[in-house]
This record gives structure tokens, sequence and C-alpha cells, in this order.
């Protein structure tokens, strides 16, 4: 073969290869476009038909869908996956001799099916949240009512409590913060802190986590960071370079931004989530960080129903966007898409499940004119 017929033949190579790889990102690109958005669904129970949903977004046709895939589950308010989407676990949100209970679930995900393995008790009255390690091994659960954590090895599914931590204390709301009530559980990126937000003390404790240990976790050097008196720490969001925690302040219905540096806190800013000509009741809830971490989102319950919008800056303090109603009663999770494109709010108070576009560049939201009805939704958790 002559040199110049082997170029033409390099050339034709090449060019098939690059038609190849044109046409297999134009298939994965409708892939992605076409594909719908899946979440599991956390609420609150009235009877025996209800427990687990599983809630489809179809945004191409802009339609909600929900059914329930776990049912006679009481309570189940807070519901996560594994990584691999093979386990399913949920709290039920009850009260009890050993507290309220965990149960964990095989996830056929091509049917959307879940088989009960595991049922045990949490060792605290109202279990309200959810953690797993970066490595999945350990499960660990906060009990509000109960003012205390739990953790469990997690062997195929199935569940063998190995620890319980109580706390102590109150704070100055005393029909709120009479007791200790743990809120949040909540692992640093670096892997070996444990953030456990207590709402009735107005602190954050702090806790080594050691895997290989008998009992995984124990205090830290510094024990916790003590927040402003009555503003009750809710959820928090610690930021991927694991620098800043973002806590939702829900007594004051604030949002406080503290640095973080090798298990030590210190207060860098606080921001209100109501104008200042705001009046009535409120209720701070959830907080998340856009897949971007460039924004970052709070919502705002009682009379205000509204999420508010921040961009990070680079010190990773926060710069005031918009606030929105959420077109609902008592906002109290909301979630963002994985791609960042929407943002779902779930009502426990009215009962509905709402739909914002989001504009990547600013942040800002758009409210689309679909909805979907569920009992009493507080939970979503994002699925592949």
């Amino acid at each position: 073969m002559t040199k110049t017929a082997l170029k033409l033949k390099s050339y034709l190579f090449l060019f098939l290869g690059i038609l190849m790889g044109s046409c297999e990102q134009e298939i994965q690109s409708e892939k992605m476009i076409n594909q719908n958005y899946s979440f599991l669904l956390g609420a609150y129970t009235n009877d025996d038909s209800q427990g687990i949903g599983l809630l489809v977004f179809d945004h191409e046709n802009k339609k909600l869908e929900t059914k329930i895939i776990g049912a006679r589950i009481t309570n189940p308010s807070f519901v996560i996956s594994n990584k691999a989407q093979t386990l399913v676990f949920a709290v039920e949100e009850t009260a009890g001799e050993n507290g309220g209970k965990i149960k964990s679930f095989k996830f056929e995900r091509e049917n959307n099916k879940l088989v009960l393995l595991d049922t045990k008790d949490s060792f605290g009255d109202h279990p309200c949240y959810l953690a797993l390690d970066e490595k999945e091994e350990f499960l660990v659960v906060g009990n509000y009512s109960g003012g205390n954590f739990s953790a469990y090895k997690i062997n195929q599914g199935n569940l063998e409590h190995v620890q319980t931590i109580q706390h102590e204390g109150q704070s100055i709301v005393s029909n709120r913060q009479a007791g200790p009530h743990v809120h949040s559980t909540v692992f640093h990126p670096d892997g070996h802190f444990l953030l456990v937000a207590d709402l009735g003390t107005d602190k954050i404790h702090l806790y080594n986590f050691n895997p290989g240990f008998a009992v995984p976790f124990n205090h830290a050097s510094i024990q916790y960071f003590e927040v402003d008196g009555g503003a009750g720490p809710r959820h928090l969001a610690i930021h991927p370079e694991g620098n800043t925690v973002y806590l939702v302040h829900e007594l004051s219905a604030e949002l406080g931004i503290y640095g973080f540096d090798k298990g030590k806190m210190s207060k860098k800013q606080i921001l209100p989530l109501t104008a200042p000509d705001f009046i009535g009741t409120v209720g701070a809830a959830e907080v998340r960080i856009s897949p971007d971490a460039r924004f970052v989102y709070a919502s705002n319950r009682g009379e205000a129903n509204e999420i508010s919008v921040f961009e990070i800056q680079k010190d990773e303090s926060l710069k005031f966007i918009e606030r929105v109603k959420t077109g609902g009663e008592m906002p109290r999770n909301f979630i963002i898409t994985k791609d960042g494109n929407y943002l779902l709010v779930a009502h426990q108070g009215s009962n509905n499940i709402t739909v914002f576009e989001r504009e990547l560049k600013s942040g800002k939201l758009h409210k689309l004119e679909i909805e979907a009805e569920f009992n009493k939704p507080v939970y979503l958790f994002g699925l592949d």
C-alpha cells in the first residue's frame, strides 16, 4: 500500500472515530434530556395505606407522579438509599419503650419494590434524621425527642446496634428547649468527624469517627460549639471543601455560616430568612448547597413559607440573592436535582409538592405551574 493510500486510510479512520464519538455524545445527551427525575418520598402517615413514596418528575412533559412503594410504615419522615441504590433505610418517627424504629429494605430499583430486611429500635423517641458514612458501613439516626443519636453497623442490609450517645442540657426558649433535641447528624467530608445539631441545647456537638473502634463515636477534643441562645440548630450542610458549615437556625429563622478547621468551629456570619418588614410566625427547616457549590438555599415555614437564595462568595460567606414563596404551607424539605436544573419542595401543611426551574448562572428560582398531591410529604431523596 502506498504512503498516500495509508494516509487516506488513517484520515478515514480518524473521521469515522470522530463521527462515532459525536453520535455517541448525541445519544447520551438525548438520554439525559429524556430521563425523568426520581425521588424517594418521606412523609407522615394517617393509615396503613400510606408510607414511603416514590416521586417521578417528567420534566419534558411537565408532569409529577407519586405512588406508595412501602405501605404500612408509620411516619417514615426520613428515607435514604445507599449509593448503589440496592438498599433503603427509613425511620418510623414514633415513640415507645425503646424509642422509635429504624427499617432497612432491599431496593429492587428496576421495579421500585421495597423488601423489608430488618427493623431495629432507635433507642430514642421520634427518630428524625439518618446518615451513612462515606464507606456505607455505618448508619446514624438522630432521635429528636430522645435527645440522643444511635449508630448501627450495616451487614448486607441488616443492622447491628453499636452505640447510643445521650445529650444533656437546655436553652432559653422554654417551650422548645427544655431538654436536648437532636435534629441532624452529618458526616464531615474528611470522614473524621460527625456533626450533631441539637436544637434543644443550641449546640453543634463534634464527634470523632473511628470506624475500626468497637464504639465508633467519641467526643472530639473540642466537644461542642455553642450558637446564639434561642437559635435552635436544625439541619446543616457542609461545603464540599469542608471548611464552612451552613446551619439553619429553626427558632430564630436565620442561616448561620460557621468556619470549620480540624474540629474547631467559628462564627462567620448570621443572615435572616425573613424580609425586614416581615411579621408572623417562622420555622426555618432545610438548607441545601447547589451541585456546583455556588449557591445556598434555605426554607422557612410558619407564616413565611419561603425559600431564600444566597450566593457563595470567594471566602464562602453568603450574599443574599432573592426570597420566593414556595407555593404551599410548611415547606419542611426541598431538594435540588443533581444537574442543578430544578428545585422541588415538599409541603407538610398543604399536602403538595411544587417545582421550580433554577437559573444555573444566577441561582434564581422560577415556579412552574405543576404540582403533585401527597399526604404530609416532608423529605425528598434523589435517585439516579
